[in-house]
């Protein structure tokens, strides 16, 4: 029985293109890379070069379960991008908008305890230790030189 081609299908609420194979189909969903695509094509055992468009509504709803909730088709915990959650204190794998989502409310709650980390992004600065005399800067476009001394200008 042939299954008809879709050009696009929609797995873990993302269009993904129906002409790209399943392996780097998923990459485009926020949140899955490319070690954890290949994990789920693995675990979810569909073959990773198989077009996008030629999967079956059984092998796309298995593989938007195991995007969704790895858990269930017992992901290694050290490939989930939320681990030790500071709410609940569980491993979970978050795609799509929640990690927009948590990840303000993390900064929210840095600014709120007033840590440096929190003032550091409160202040659009670097966070994490870098240099900030050439970086950083807020005009990008403008280099910020040395300026010489007033008089004749180079020009007669």
């Amino acid at each position: 029985m042939a299954e008809e081609f879709r050009h696009i299908l929609r797995i873990a609420n993302t269009d993904l293109d129906g002409n790209k194979p399943v392996l780097s189909a998923l990459r485009k969903i926020k949140g899955v890379s490319f070690m954890f695509a290949n994990m789920i094509c693995s675990l979810a055992k569909i073959d990773k070069y198989k077009k996008v468009g030629h999967l079956s509504d059984e092998e796309a709803k298995k593989l938007d379960d195991a995007v969704n909730n790895p858990a269930k088709f017992k992901a290694p915990l050290w490939m989930y991008n939320r681990r030790k959650d500071y709410e609940t204190g569980e491993d979970k794998h978050i795609t799509t908008g929640d990690i927009i989502f948590h990840k303000s409310n993390d900064i929210k709650r840095l600014r709120a305890i007033k840590s440096y980390r929190g003032s550091r992004h409160a202040e659009g600065l670097p966070v994490r230790g870098q240099r900030t005399k050439s970086n950083f800067r807020r005009n990008k476009g403008k280099v910020t030189g040395v300026k010489k001394k007033g008089g004749k200008s180079g020009k007669t």
